[in-house]
């Protein structure tokens, strides 16, 4: 801009300085005429066309200064402003890269934490699913004890036994109980007559409802039904022959009724559901089919019976001890009244005691104020004086 304007200023200059001199030549090849009053008044022009240019020239240079100062305050601001500008931004770079740093520390840290939380979940999951692994082969392997008739039993005397040991006292069961017919019953719970001691059975008749249960036809499932109403008739047959009221010598040793305990309530509620002539039959021979839900209520019902029979013996104890007590209490009666009669005695003479004590201190008084106006009545004193009563 500076050199646009200073370029201008030397072309008006030149210009200016070309017309005079051109003028000036014009007057020498004139033979010095006289200057008309045209060229002194273009000459007048030229002149105040260079003056006037010269204060253009001035101006524009003062223009040129003032622009110039005007660049130098605005790059100085720029530059400020620029230096606050980057200052800021460097500020707030610093910020953000440190709440970055910080975000990313937490979060590395948050992050190897949820990892190691979830390495030991894993490794519990992992134990447990070991844990599931033993399980399965111990359920697998208990499926093969139950294949077995004789483990199959015992399987079932075990459980007979922890509820019969859970819900009664001792003296009201025994275990593996040989009868006077010399049959050896699982669990015999001692009652009184009647009903008497009842004998359970623990029976499980499972191979005939897997094989039901695992069939893959109608037939097959049919065929499986027909043999688990079989096996379970015989065993209360058996039960029925063995255990329901056996007696020796006319003496009975056994209820008239007996149980048979199945440990599975699949296979319980398998015949109450289906088999409605395996239980009638099992009525009819006066044996009664539990599970272990219904043991329980049985032996419930068994614990209140010997409480009420125990309570009972307790009452004769209380009445014949209730008999010593009333005869005790005739006793204390009598001696009590013998007691009254010595206390009416002992008061009897104690108001005569009282009497003559006030005699004696009448006369006393007498005495002692000499009241001698009444010889008759000294007289009779004197004489009553001997005797107290």
């Amino acid at each position: 801009m500076q050199f646009v304007i200073g370029a201008l200023i030397a072309v008006v200059v030149v210009l200016g300085f070309g017309m005079v001199v051109m003028l000036r030549k014009a007057n020498r090849e004139e033979g010095a005429a006289p200057v008309s009053p045209e060229q002194a008044a273009l000459a007048a022009q030229v002149a105040e066309m260079v003056r006037g240019q010269q204060e253009l020239a001035g101006q524009i240079k003062s223009v040129n200064d003032n622009q110039v100062q005007a660049s130098r305050a605005i790059s100085e601001t720029v530059a400020r402003s620029q230096a606050e500008l980057t200052k800021q931004v460097n500020a707030r770079l610093e910020h953000v890269d440190k709440n970055v740093g910080t975000t990313l520390t937490d979060s590395a840290e948050k992050t190897a934490k949820s990892l190691g939380d979830l390495t030991a979940r894993l490794e519990t999951i992992d134990r447990a699913q070991q844990n599931i692994v033993g399980l399965a082969d111990k359920v697998v392997s208990l499926q093969h004890v139950l294949d077995d008739n004789p483990a199959r039993g015992a399987f079932g005397e075990v459980q007979l036994r922890d509820l019969v040991e859970a819900m009664l006292p001792t003296f009201a069961y025994s275990h593996q109980q040989k009868l006077e017919n010399g049959k050896v019953v699982d669990c015999l719970i001692e009652l009184p007559d009647p009903p008497g001691p009842i004998a359970v059975d623990a029976k499980f008749p499972l191979k005939a409802y897997q094989d039901m249960l695992a069939a893959e036809d109608s037939f097959a499932r049919e065929t499986a039904s027909k043999q688990l109403t079989a096996d379970t008739r015989k065993h209360v047959k058996d039960i029925a022959d063995k255990y329901v009221g056996q007696s020796i010598d006319g003496i009975r040793s056994t209820s008239e009724t007996a149980l048979m305990f199945i440990p599975s309530e699949a296979v319980y509620a398998e015949l109450h559901a289906h088999h409605p002539n395996v239980i009638a039959d099992s009525h009819k021979l006066k044996v009664y089919l539990v599970s272990p839900t219904t043991l329980m209520a049985t032996l419930t019902t068994v614990r209140a019976i010997l409480r009420d029979v125990e309570m009972r013996k307790q009452a004769g104890v209380i009445q014949e001890e209730v008999g010593v007590l009333l005869t005790d209490i005739g006793r204390l009666t009598t001696r009590v009244g013998n007691l009254d009669r010595h206390f009416a005695a002992a008061a009897v003479d104690i108001e005569e005691i009282k009497t003559s004590a006030g005699k004696i201190e009448t006369r006393g008084g007498r005495i002692e104020t000499l009241d001698l106006d009444e010889p008759d009545e000294l007289e009779s004193g004197g004489q009553e004086a001997l005797p107290l009563r």
